[in-house]
């Protein structure tokens, strides 16, 4: 005579079934079919074993069935990272390097939108057919905005330091205020930054004062 937990275990849905619920169609489309059948099969399992252990009665079975999509998305969002979400700006500060910096206008991102989806001439020159610079766009359109001779884009800071020292400041001295001498982002050290680009450092003035 079969057992009240083989009753119960046979209630377990199948992994395609699981899959074909409206609630996961976001999971789906984000981390993938395969991505989310795995950890599918993995919840299954799980809730078999706790069955075969005992400590899941009928009540306790069908609540964690019908928690299934949450406990899906927080399983996926735990291993594979969560999503980026849309947030309000509320710091205070308009360029936060945390959120994104400068938010980019409607028009460019839906353009951008455009441009991505198909090849384009990033690197080409139509006229000739060679290979063209894909920095001359925006060297153009910054030298014209600030007046400049010249302009590289980089993308941040740290990168737009180091070019900078290396192409002007190899194997010479750079003065930097103690004060200054500090770490971004996270990892970048602006000692560091200086030693890789072949530059000298000499410190000047305090960590609190220079004149």
């Amino acid at each position: 005579m079969p057992s009240v937990d083989s009753d119960r275990r046979r209630q377990l849905p199948a992994v395609d079934r699981v899959l074909v619920d409206p609630l996961l169609a976001p999971l789906l489309s984000l981390y993938g079919t395969g991505t989310v059948a795995t950890q599918v099969r993995a919840e299954l399992t799980e809730l078999r074993q706790e069955l075969a252990a005992g400590r899941l009665d009928a009540a306790d079975l069908a609540r964690r069935l019908t928690q299934l999509p949450e406990r899906l998305r927080r399983r996926l969002a735990d291993r594979l990272g969560p999503p980026l979400s849309r947030i309000l700006n509320g710091s205070g500060i308009f360029l936060h390097t945390n959120l994104g910096r400068a938010p980019l206008p409607a028009e460019v991102a839906a353009r951008m939108a455009e441009l991505s989806t198909a090849a384009c001439d990033l690197e080409v020159d139509l006229a000739t057919g060679r290979r063209g610079d894909r920095a001359g766009r925006l060297e153009g359109l910054l030298v014209a905005l600030t007046g400049a001779e010249a302009a590289r884009v980089t993308n941040n800071s740290a990168a737009a330091l180091l070019l900078s020292l290396a192409a002007l400041a190899c194997g010479r001295e750079v003065i930097v205020s103690r004060g200054e001498l500090v770490e971004i982002g996270g990892s970048f050290r602006i000692p560091e930054i200086l030693a890789a680009s072949g530059a000298r450092i000499v410190e000047v003035g305090t960590t609190n004062r220079t004149r």
